[in-house]
């Protein structure tokens, strides 16, 4: 249970505005703040990061118990949100916008368990935008302040219109000399608006005229966004700062989406980690005493689809966008004694007290609605004798390559995962590890000398592999392509021995590279859909064309972009049309993988069902993926520019 140290009633005044410095190389320096920045193409582009900024703010005041409705509106360009909360302090509202490291949040006398806590999110709104304003209202008065790229343009207070309730008012542009192209797609921010309502009960989020509220929370989530039909009924175990709902259904891997305080934590953290433990544990134990059956952890967490929600006090994100946890408690105090010294205190850790409280409430919800004992069980039992059949046939599959080289041959390591040979390696780096999947000895040979061999890793394939959505489990783990691809990534037996950050597919950019490409996405949506729902499945995109004049060399990534360079170069040119990767020399393909390559994530939402999508892209050949072929044919010129 997490300790109160608090009282929730404490006034929010201009006494809890701390000021600590400037904020002038936000700009300069924005990945530091937001990750990457993007046109607003994928939903971790920065401009989703400075709009959750925003609303972060307005949904710690409804947590703290003021207002309870958030108005949001956009366009491709444009954000506003309003809340009803109480308000920035009316003499703090260019401080709190403008200075780093000024905010309400760094003890926990104004808020108890919010997301911000490093007072930065304003800040960096406020730094990216050409065009931010904010207006505070407070008690009939309001104070206001209009700001471009950062600097100041405007400020000053004024009573506010009649009947204006409190609150905070934010209105931004992001800069578009930073987030170039960008472009903000509802249908991201419409989910940014269910997950938000699924997890503040009782709020309202009127997203452009539509209202989102959830009666159930997380249990909501799951109903909402199931994509197959479940084993069994969703268990719902609510408790003081913790929410967990989990079933079973038949598709591969797990689906588990993770929060903290209102924040999703699509990486997940130490209670994601800590909830596939508990319910782990405690099945096993169930399991163990109810029917003599010790059933082994991935079995049982095989085809698991749930949801989990904790409120911590001052929880500490691994990044600016905090995409993951890293707290180890529940809590954390620190005391200035009389003396000068420091003493701390701890609450319980996030692992012991999601496992107490799993235990706790699962086995007395099995004990209850005994209807679901067999059910489950079944479930395990299958998943366990599928595995075991995969674990034979693997071994018997890797010994013989083993014998016969094949592995060394189409893995080429990165020295990451050789201590003896790169003995500074350390977790940071870990982020940094990627592994190209191409195809042929050609394309592999040129990214093998072209890549950073500290921590990039490259696998070859020979030809196209079998079409998995077609194939059991057990005939994808006789074939050698897809078994040695398994064994390079680590992936025998649990997602979390995943040996590289990175997934990069890298085909050619004709109709046999999109072909492998498509069947190479299909192996993982599958078998292993948590990769791509985790962010680590990626398209390395690459030039189609190099325009070279007598001084200058420029690489274009579509034929649009090739005749725009063409006709800004206004003069002779050559160009040259890549119809592989293999014809692109190693030392000009270095600059292709480097730190800016361009990539693109395979994305696969929660809502989306992994069944209907491999069955049209996949399946047998139905009218509708005949009529939608038809639709999307390249046009003559179009053809003849790609020149297969």
């Amino acid at each position: 249970m997490a300790k109160e140290v608090i009282n929730t009633n404490a006034n929010y005044t201009d006494d809890n505005i701390r000021t600590m410095e400037g904020v002038e190389h936000i700009r300069k320096r924005p990945g530091m703040y937001i990750g990457r920045l993007g046109n607003g193409d994928d939903i971790g582009d920065g401009i989703y990061v400075l709009l959750k900024e925003v609303v972060d703010n307005s949904i710690d005041e409804f947590s703290m118990g003021f207002g309870k409705q958030i108005i949001i509106t956009a366009d491709e360009k444009e954000v506003t949100v309003r809340d009803f909360g109480r308000g920035i302090p009316l003499n703090s509202v260019v401080k709190a916008v403008s200075v780093l490291n000024t905010g309400g949040k760094y003890d926990t006398k104004g808020y108890k368990k919010s997301v911000g806590l490093n007072g930065v999110g304003l800040k960096a709104v406020n730094a990216l935008s050409s065009h931010f304003y904010v207006e505070a209202f407070r008690d009939g008065m309001s104070s206001y302040a209009e700001f471009r790229e950062g600097k100041l343009v405007d400020s000053g207070q004024r009573p506010a219109p009649a009947k204006e309730k409190n609150g905070t008012f934010v209105k931004f542009i992001p800069d578009d000399h930073l987030f170039v192209g960008y472009s903000f797609h509802m249908e991201f921010i419409e989910s940014m608006m269910k997950n938000y309502s699924y997890l503040k009960k009782g709020l309202t989020l009127n997203f452009n005229g539509t209202a989102y509220k959830s009666e159930n929370g997380l249990l909501d989530l799951i109903n909402d966004n199931m994509s197959e039909t479940p084993l069994y009924e969703p268990i719902h175990l609510i408790g003081e700062d913790v929410e967990i709902v989990l079933t079973h259904g038949n598709s591969y891997g797990e689906n588990i989406a993770s929060f903290v305080n209102g924040q999703n934590t699509r990486d997940g953290g130490t209670h994601l980690a800590a909830m596939r433990e508990a319910i782990s544990k405690t099945l096993k134990e169930f399991y163990k005493t109810f029917a003599k059956k010790d059933f082994a952890p991935e079995d049982i967490r095989q085809g698991i689809i749930g949801a989990i929600s904790i409120q911590i006090q001052e929880p500490n994100f691994e990044g600016q966008t905090k995409t993951k946890l890293g707290s180890t408690y529940m809590w954390e105090t620190e005391t200035t004694n009389e003396d000068g010294t420091h003493s701390y205190e701890q609450g319980p850790s996030i692992r012991s007290f999601v496992n107490d409280f799993v235990k706790t409430n699962l086995d007395n919800y099995l004990h209850i609605h005994k209807e679901i004992i067999p059910v489950l069980q079944e479930k395990i039992a299958s998943s366990e004798q599928e595995r075991k059949e995969i674990s034979t046939i693997q071994k018997k599959t890797k010994e013989r390559n083993k014998r016969t080289s094949v592995y060394n041959k189409k893995l080429r390591d990165c020295k990451y995962h050789y201590k003896d040979k790169l003995p500074a390696a350390k977790e940071e780096l870990r982020e940094e590890t990627s592994i190209f999947i191409t195809e042929g000895d050609s394309a592999s040979g040129t990214i093998t000398k072209a890549r950073n061999a500290e921590t990039q890793a490259v696998f070859s394939l020979r030809g196209k592999p079998i079409n998995s959505y077609k194939e059991s489990r057990k005939k994808i783990a006789e074939n050698e392509e897809l078994n040695l691809l398994i064994n390079a990534l680590g992936l025998e037996e649990d997602i979390d021995d995943l040996r590289y950050n990175k997934i990069i597919v890298a085909t050619d950019a004709d109709d046999d590279g999109m072909h492998i490409r498509m069947l190479v996405c299909t192996f993982f949506m599958k078998y292993h859909p948590d990769l791509i729902r985790r962010g680590h499945l990626y398209i390395l995109e690459t030039p189609l064309f190099r325009v070279k004049t007598k001084n200058e060399v420029h690489y274009c990534y579509s034929r649009e972009e090739k005749e725009k360079t063409v006709k800004d170069l206004k003069g002779k040119v050559e160009i040259t049309r890549f119809k592989g990767l293999g014809e692109i020399s190693w030392d000009e393909f270095t600059g292709f993988i480097g730190k800016d390559m361009r990539l693109e994530r395979v994305r696969l939402s929660d809502e989306e069902s992994i069944a209907d999508i491999m069955e049209f892209y996949m399946g047998e050949n139905t009218t509708d993926r005949q009529i939608f072929i038809s639709r999307n044919l390249r046009t003559a010129q179009e053809l003849e520019d790609v020149d297969f």
